[in-house]
């Protein structure tokens, strides 16, 4: 691939370097291998079963690791909530009712976002009830969801109404200021809090959280420490044509478009903490059905710095050359059966063991969508425990497709991370990141249809080469809101 002088310029002032778009770019002519599952991760073969005994254990370790641990939670927020609503703009386009509509009109008077929209549509001299009666479903979907109105169809989920209480209505943004009061509180009642978000957004978010930070912090005796970052623009990939060919736009100049969550890992790298939670904006529970949810992100917390601690003791022996014959078959014994590491021996020990952790809550797949636990070959015939999206994996192969048939648990987005190393420095988390894990997909640039790369998935491809153990944990701790329906779900 030949660069013009131009493009060479757009490159660098973007803050890349040409010969790593043309390496990146390669992948449009080579495509990406689809992952080789050896088998699914299930409850005692790679996921672990906390039983009521060791859960009140790990509840009693989580006070005693909060004196010597800081705590953080990590919550990208900067995911549109267009395909929230997917079916009012297709009713709104179709201007016809359908048994959703009329589910939406029947149900109006229950969504969070009821008294705004009222407000909104009373400010133009229309009532929603009158609306309503006339089945004025056009009008109110546009006051839904345009800058008529409220502007919900191109806010981020996290500023949306989500659930409402007798005397509030809470944002999604909100709620993760509740759970991080209730499970992510320093001894020093520090509640520190990051969130990537889109730079158009940027101020709203700071706006809302600094007004209703007074509130929180009284109520649950907090402080909150809000940082935030945006993806930044050095991580887009460059579109390709359907020649795989570099896309120009209309202008003539490279199109570089986000290249995925999976950027994320540079806003993650950037965190100096002992233990980091990340959970997705969406996926918040009202208060009043928050308990399981707080018992088992503490539960996470203590099994992951437990096992942090044991495995940076064992590093640190070995970095001193004081580990014996005895220490070593103990190290290998506990990375097999605790850490779940396939292939330990004494001779790669300190790599095996050198490594970023995380603890990864999965839920029993009862239908709901998304990526999964699964057992992964590597090129060299070793397994490891890594989360798996269906676009990894070549269902047209019978034998794969017969394994994601019996998988049995998926993944809620709901880990909890740790990147210091034993030596109290930081983990480049850039080093652990499986190139080879990307996804290409179609899309629209105008009437133009384009080629898209994503990089490697946040909690796929992007923690692949981690130390990766998971823990089943209860359907009740996973809320997500996919549709504008499910803000119904209480």
């Amino acid at each position: 691939m030949i660069f013009s002088e131009k493009e060479i310029e757009q490159i660098l002032q973007s803050g890349r370097q040409p010969a790593a778009v043309e390496k990146q770019f390669e992948h449009f002519k080579t495509g990406f291998p689809p992952i080789d599952l050896a088998r699914p991760a299930t409850k005692g073969d790679g996921i672990v079963s906390l039983g009521d005994e060791e859960i009140f254990s790990l509840l009693e370790m989580y006070d005693s690791f909060l004196d010597d641990n800081k705590i953080a939670k990590f919550v990208p927020a900067s995911g549109a909530a267009s395909r929230m609503f997917k079916e009012l703009y297709s009713f709104l386009d179709l201007d016809a009712p359908s048994e959703r509509s009329d589910f939406f009109m029947d149900n109006l008077e229950k969504f969070p976002f009821k008294e705004d929209l009222k407000k909104v549509m009373h400010r133009d001299g229309f009532l929603l009830e009158d609306e309503k009666r006339k089945n004025n479903f056009k009008l109110i979907v546009e006051y839904l969801l345009t800058e008529k109105g409220l502007n919900y169809g191109n806010l981020p989920k996290g500023l949306l109404r989500f659930h409402t209480y007798p005397d509030i209505v809470r944002t999604a943004v909100e709620e993760h200021l509740v759970e991080a009061a209730l499970y992510a509180k320093n001894r020093d009642n520090t509640c520190y809090m990051h969130f990537t978000v889109s730079p158009s957004h940027l101020e709203k978010f700071k706006d809302l959280l600094e007004n209703v930070r007074p509130l929180y912090e009284k109520k649950y005796g907090v402080r909150y420490d809000f940082s935030f970052s945006v993806q930044e623009a050095a991580t887009d990939t460059l579109a390709a044509d359907m020649d795989n060919r570099p896309f120009h736009d209309d202008k003539g100049n490279l199109l570089f478009r986000p290249g995925g969550h999976g950027a994320l890992i540079t806003n993650l790298n950037r965190l100096k903490f002992d233990a980091v939670v990340v959970k997705n904006i969406d996926n918040v529970c009202p208060e009043d059905k928050i308990n399981p949810t707080v018992v088992y992100k503490k539960a996470l917390i203590s099994y992951l710095l437990d096992l942090k601690t044991k495995t940076d003791f064992y590093l640190r022996k070995l970095s001193a050359g004081e580990a014996d014959d005895k220490m070593k078959a103990e190290m290998i014994s506990f990375a097999k059966n605790k850490l779940l590491i396939d292939g330990v021996d004494e001779n790669n020990l300190m790599e095996k063991l050198n490594r970023p952790m995380r603890v990864c809550g999965m839920v029993k797949n009862e239908g709901e969508p998304g990526g999964g636990p699964f057992w992964v070959r590597g090129e060299n015939g070793k397994t490891s425990l890594q989360i798996v999206e269906s676009s990894q994996i070549d269902l047209k192969n019978p034998e794969q497709k017969a394994i994601v048939d019996k998988a049995t648990h998926f993944n809620p987005v709901d880990m909890v991370c740790s990147f210091k190393d034993f030596r109290s420095g930081y983990f480049d988390l850039t080093n652990y990141i499986d190139e080879k894990t990307g996804f290409i997909s179609s899309k629209s640039y105008g009437e133009r249809t384009l080629k898209a790369m994503e990089l490697p998935g946040l909690w796929n491809g992007a923690m692949a080469k981690w130390i990766t153990i998971f823990v089943e944990v209860p359907l009740a701790t996973f809320n997500p809101v996919k549709t504008v329906f499910d803000l119904l779900r209480r």
